[in-house]
């Protein structure tokens, strides 16, 4: 008899407590436990496991989830196989995320039903693979996490997060993040000088400036390079010089900012 077909990608990230699996697999895994806690979306298929929370099924666009220590099996549900992808965060850093309370933090519900959640976990999936395969920014990953696990504790965790902080200025923080556009301030830096979670800068530098940290990042970077094309810079010397991580990482998103290509933007400011 042929082995149950199986494949996996295992995803690394810029710190050592997260990771992620994306799996492919008719196997049937027997009763086993993670240190850490585990959420993902289900992609296709169906999957049944069984833990101290009971019989789980889950149904394509669902997102399972684990908690530290949880004994858990599974296997395939109505078809030979299944696929999913799981993000795995320790312990402390979902509770540095999370409000001041007491007892250890769990997800109360082992299936959650919640749209925002799952396209918020497939964002972080493809930061995370851009990261690993293309040296993507980390501060790009840093904002895909918060926002993941920030939905989780918000909506589905026996610990809530703090409040919205508004009211805090956050002038000084975007100043920061436009002084240092090659080495970039993580969130948690940027977080601490604002005196607040990092989940709540981002809700709060969204509201005040319509768009994410990293995103005003990106845009910041587009006019750096654009001034050093006027001054006669070379795309690629202006990609390298704006942050960028190569000249097609420029083209995208200068295209995407203003509309037409450094290499148009070229042309027009430096004419034959």
């Amino acid at each position: 008899m042929a082995a149950p077909a199986h494949h996996s990608e295992v995803l690394a990230s810029p710190w050592p407590r997260v990771y992620a699996a994306v799996v492919r697999s008719e196997r049937h895994y027997g009763r086993h436990s993670h240190g850490t806690f585990g959420f993902g979306v289900v992609d296709a298929g169906a999957h049944r496991s069984s833990s101290g929370r009971g019989t789980v099924d889950a149904f394509a666009g669902q997102i399972v989830t684990t908690n530290p220590g949880e004994v858990h099996d599974g296997r395939p549900l109505g078809a030979p196989s299944r696929s999913w992808c799981t993000v795995y965060v320790e312990p402390a850093l979902l509770a540095s995320l999370a409000a001041q309370g007491d007892g250890d933090i769990a997800i109360t519900q082992p299936v959650l039903v919640d749209a925002q959640l799952q396209r918020a976990t497939r964002r972080l999936l493809q930061a995370l693979r851009g990261w690993q395969l293309h040296g993507a920014d980390a501060l790009a990953c840093e904002e895909a996490l918060v926002q993941a696990c920030g939905l989780l504790l918000a909506r589905h965790a026996n610990r809530r997060l703090a409040g919205d902080a508004a009211g805090v200025p956050l002038e000084r923080i975007r100043q920061r993040i436009a002084d240092d556009l090659l080495a970039p301030p993580s969130l948690a830096q940027l977080a601490a000088q604002a005196g607040i979670g990092r989940f709540q800068l981002l809700r709060r530098f969204a509201a005040v400036y319509g768009c994410t940290p990293h995103a005003f990042l990106l845009q910041q970077r587009a006019e750096r390079a654009r001034a050093l094309i006027r001054q006669g810079s070379s795309l690629a010397g202006a990609a390298a010089d704006a942050g960028f991580a190569d000249q097609p990482h420029l083209t995208r998103i200068f295209t995407r900012q203003f509309g037409f290509t450094p290499g148009a933007w070229q042309r027009a400011v430096r004419p034959q």
